[in-house]
């Protein structure tokens, strides 16, 4: 969102504040002046005296025409229903105020929360990116003493410079609501795409990923996207998997969607774990080679379900857990 449509919010909001406690208080002026008047009519009484001097009597004052009749209002009547009144719209106009500023702030307490979400959200998402471009560097350092070859690492490199560059696009999109509806991929192109990028901190944990994933299939979502499911689902798996394992991706047709299954021989997940395991920042134990934040999973299921799509675990026992995502068919 640009400054010109935010600064046109906030123009907005103050607006709407004004003109609500503008009519609360006018409102609540005119209900004032409408009781006290009643007050005053209900409690005058026929002064008796022409003249009206004789007849006030002391904390008394006299009402009406100079020809006609005249009224006496007993002040010591009135003057607690003056007071009254005068506090009860002070309190009157501070709840209205209140109400007015929540109502005002809220779209910032929105723009905030959002703000929040996304630079934890980017700082998740561009860490295995990130963490496989600092592997591939460090093996191109040594292969460059070694006097081996490079061209192969260079290239890797610069795709996963390219990955890197593709999260952060499609996460400013998601972020911005801008993403293209009706987009959709080949899923075989990105399972082997999160395939690479795991596999430099997958062969550092001494695990093995494997995918298998038959040609024609396509979902209906963007490339990257689904790429960014996938290494997140890769990673946890790795992270849980033991050195000399192997951890498999397998995508299939699956009743009119695609159903792309993560496994791992890690030691499973406990069954109070398994109902919140899905929630931002909420950790299954901290068994994982690296420390998380508790933000995969989630990003996983609020990706998956924006998409149309579902994740869950599909089993877990001390062999292994196998998460299964499923995303619908293009």
């Amino acid at each position: 969102m640009s400054s010109d449509a935010d600064r046109s919010r906030v123009q907005r909001a103050a607006l709407r504040v004004g003109l609500l406690v503008s009519a609360a208080s006018a409102l609540i002026v005119a209900g004032g002046v409408g009781i006290l008047i009643a007050v005053l009519v209900s409690s005058a009484r026929p002064d008796g005296h022409p003249d009206g001097d004789e007849g006030r009597g002391e904390g008394g004052h006299g009402l009406g025409a100079p020809d006609g009749d005249r009224f006496v209002v007993d002040l010591d009547h009135i003057l607690p229903w003056v007071i009254g009144l005068g506090i009860l719209g002070v309190l009157l106009l501070g709840v209205v105020a209140w109400v007015a500023a929540r109502r005002a702030v809220h779209p910032l307490a929105e723009a905030l929360r959002a703000q929040r979400a996304f630079v934890s959200d980017a700082s998740h998402e561009l860490r295995t990116p990130l963490t496989t471009l600092t592997s591939r560097i460090q093996i191109l350092e040594r292969r460059r003493s070694r006097g081996e070859p490079i061209d192969d690492t260079i290239t890797e490199l610069r795709r996963d410079a390219r990955v890197l560059d593709e999260v952060l696009t499609d996460m400013l999109l998601t972020a911005e609501g801008t993403a293209t509806p009706g987009d959709r991929c080949v899923v075989s192109e990105a399972v082997e795409a999160a395939r690479r990028t795991i596999e430099p901190l997958a062969a550092e944990a001494g695990v093995t990923v494997r995918a298998e994933t038959p040609d024609g299939l396509f979902a209906a979502l963007p490339a990257v996207t689904l790429t960014r499911l996938c290494v997140a689902l890769l990673d946890n798996a790795v992270q849980h998997a033991p050195a000399g394992s192997e951890v498999t991706i397998d995508a299939r047709a699956d009743t009119g969607g695609v159903a792309v299954r993560v496994s791992d021989a890690g030691p499973g997940i406990a069954p109070a774990d398994a109902d919140r395991i899905f929630e931002r920042f909420a950790r299954a134990g901290e068994a994982g080679r690296r420390r998380g934040f508790g933000l995969g999973l989630a990003l996983v299921r609020e990706a998956a379900q924006r998409h149309g799509g579902s994740i869950r675990i599909e089993s877990t026992s001390a062999r292994g857990t196998t998460f299964l995502l499923r995303l619908p068919g293009a």
